[in-house]
């Protein structure tokens, strides 16, 4: 992306200041930030495991886009303080966090725009343990549950980009990364695809678009919560995605069974969960020859 690192630098140089304000603005009392190797037992987002490093399009790897510290308030309450780099994927996190009202992810208590960042006040989750302790296929049925909860229809007048413009604005990017990853042809077939999908889907929807195991934390309020979601508004088809990007072994071996086990946990049309993971391939597959593979293992 252009500008991103000059961006990213001005972020991490105004941090100290946004820090500082968010602690005078909401009277916490700020403890050690967490740091990405531990954050999934602190109770707050852990790395994500991109199974491909389009980085560019906003999918950062913890500790690279987000300053996170438990924090607590005058009243002593239990919190998480997260202050993050601005990026068009995260542009509605607070507002999603809103709409859910805690059912399926964390209590958003307060958000504010400083400017060079934002900065989130949440709800802390405690034992904060990660679902990607647990198997794979008990990490399928607790990832399609929320996700049955999370889809709700956005209101009139809602502020969330659409799930279209996210697509189009990573296959540009991909179009210029492409490098001999993939035959061309099937290249722009994939791209062609990832850009059409949105404009057929029969359902329009809250997405999180980042949901994996990585994003799933215990809790003391319910049995799993969502962190670090990227709401958009599309189809639901798409929201698996992260998901089996990140079940590596079955997503090389067996990727349209992989597809088939979501679909139907999540009541999809399977064949249009499939296209969507070709087409999510294709466009991730200039940084991630395996997933150039299994481009070519589902193509239509």
């Amino acid at each position: 992306m252009t500008g991103e690192p000059q961006a990213r630098q001005a972020w991490l140089a105004a941090l100290p200041d946004v820090v500082r304000q968010a602690r005078d603005r909401w009277s916490l009392t700020i403890e050690k930030p967490l740091q990405p190797a531990g954050q999934k037992a602190a109770g707050q987002k852990a790395a994500s495991r991109k199974a491909a490093g389009h980085k560019a399009a906003g999918q950062k790897a913890a500790g690279h886009t987000a300053w996170v510290a438990p924090a607590r308030d005058a009243a002593g309450a239990d919190l998480v303080l997260k202050v993050a780099w601005p990026h068009p994927e995260a542009a509605h996190e607070a507002d999603g966090l809103r709409a859910w009202a805690g059912s399926g992810a964390v209590r958003l208590y307060a958000a504010h725009d400083f400017g060079p960042a934002w900065a989130l006040l949440l709800e802390r989750c405690r034992p904060g343990t990660g679902l990607s302790a647990r198997p794979e296929p008990e990490q399928d049925i607790v990832i399609a549950a929320l996700l049955r909860r999370l889809w709700i229809e956005p209101g009139p007048g809602h502020p969330f980009a659409s799930l279209a413009q996210m697509c189009r604005r990573w296959a540009e990017q991909s179009e210029r990364q492409q490098q001999n990853a993939l035959d061309p042809g099937l290249a722009r077939a994939g791209l062609a695809l990832f850009c059409e999908l949105p404009a057929t889907a029969d359902r329009q929807v809250l997405l999180a678009t980042d949901l994996h195991a990585g994003n799933v934390l215990a809790a003391a309020r319910e049995p799993w919560l969502v962190i670090d979601p990227k709401p958009h508004v599309g189809d639901p088809a798409y929201d698996p995605l992260q998901h089996m990007l990140n079940c590596d072994d079955r997503l090389r071996s067996d990727p349209r069974g992989l597809a088939r086990r979501m679909a139907g946990l999540l009541d999809l049309d399977p064949d249009r969960v499939l296209g969507w993971l070709f087409a999510r391939c294709v466009q991730e597959s200039a940084g991630c020859p395996a997933l150039a593979e299994v481009a070519r293992q589902i193509a239509p």
